[in-house]
């Protein structure tokens, strides 16, 4: 499976933003997809997660703040992100997981500053 972020970039605080992750093969419906984040210093955490049943999981810190979804048709998760801020600067990686099977994208970072 390979994965493609998109639509890092530089953000002001309080914009939102939208991640897409495009993902190859044909049982992308089967994984369960997650949106991780490095932050510079910091440990990396997972800050959104969806299964193939459509059960979601959020971080706290984001919790209100950032949505993700899928689109089995498209291969594609979303992770849409609203009211950003500057703690929330980091590089975003996206997650595909089936049974012990893992598989990361390249990253996207975005930066939130004004």
């Amino acid at each position: 499976v390979q994965l493609v972020e998109s639509g890092g970039g530089l953000v002001q605080p309080g914009a939102p933003r939208r991640f897409s992750c495009v993902a190859s093969g044909s049982t992308f419906g089967a994984y369960v997809m997650g949106w991780y984040r490095q932050a510079p210093g910091k440990q990396g955490e997972l800050v959104a997660g969806i299964s193939s049943g459509g059960s979601i999981n959020y971080a706290d810190s984001v919790k209100g703040r950032f949505t993700i979804s899928r689109d089995n048709a498209k291969n594609t998760v979303y992770l849409q992100m609203n009211s950003l801020k500057p703690e929330d600067t980091a590089v975003y990686y996206c997650r595909a997981a089936l049974y012990r099977a893992g598989y990361w994208g390249q990253g996207t970072q975005v930066i939130v500053s004004s």
